[in-house]
């Protein structure tokens, strides 16, 4: 036991011995790097105190809710009669009705309209389709020229034209290319 611990005891002063020596060129290098190094630290910078606002604009109009701009003077006052009794192919997006031919009796044009179930209709001038209030303005062999009436950003009703074109002749173009 004796032994064992003599020999703990000069592997310690052996350690010792080596690295005290050893490392004192390190010790004078970080010495003389160090000499001429001062820290230098920005300030904090200031808090302001904070200061509340108070919102006294209760009386202003709400920018969130969405409100209607008023109509200049002497901008029409188009309006869909409401009280009109409504025709069949107005229950139909007008995208989803396709012109398939027309016919004439006498000297009245009408078109045939297909629907999305099949069904066929005749329209002439005059006639009503579309969701949008589209009454038929004019219908020749390839297309039914319809005016709209739609309501813009404000509120207020605007005409817009619409076509639907004859089917028949879209699937012959599209068999030429």
């Amino acid at each position: 036991m004796m032994r064992r611990l003599s020999l703990y005891l000069g592997v310690a002063v052996l350690v010792v011995a080596c690295g005290g020596e050893s490392h004192q060129d390190l010790r004078a290098w970080m010495q003389e790097q160090g000499k001429g190094v001062k820290g230098k630290l920005d300030p904090l910078p200031q808090v302001k105190p904070y200061e509340p606002f108070a919102y006294n604009a209760f009386d202003l109009p709400d920018p969130f809710k969405p409100r209607k701009i008023e109509p200049m003077k002497g901008a029409s006052k188009l309006a869909p009669d409401l009280s009109r009794r409504k025709e069949p192919l107005e229950a139909f997006p007008l995208e989803s009705l396709q012109m398939v031919g027309t016919l004439q009796r006498g000297k009245t044009t009408y078109a045939l309209v297909r629907t999305t179930e099949k069904d066929v209709y005749q329209i002439k001038v005059g006639n009503y389709m579309g969701q949008n209030f589209g009454v038929v303005v004019d219908i020749n062999d390839g297309e039914i020229r319809l005016k709209e009436l739609v309501q813009d950003g404000a509120g207020d009703w605007t005409e817009r034209s619409s076509t639907i074109q004859l089917a028949e002749t879209d699937q012959r173009q599209e068999r030429r290319k």
